[in-house]
């Protein structure tokens, strides 16, 4: 399984996801050392990300430009 990773890594100061892929550093650091919880890892970012777009954060590539 590759990573949800698109190299935007900018952080929610809230929540601590990441706005682009979803992925606290936690996870990030999970998915590299854990590879039995990547299924449960890649299971929640859509609801993240559509958590932070909900309260108008940008997500994706769009979050890589800063406003």
């Amino acid at each position: 399984m590759s990573s949800p990773c698109i190299d935007v890594c900018r952080y929610d100061d809230t929540t601590g996801w990441c706005l682009g892929c979803g992925m606290a550093k936690a996870d990030k650091k999970a998915w590299k050392h854990e590879p039995k919880r990547r299924v449960e890892i890649s299971a929640a970012l859509p609801a993240r990300l559509a958590s932070l777009a909900g309260i108008g954060k940008p997500i994706g590539r769009a979050a890589k430009r800063k406003k």
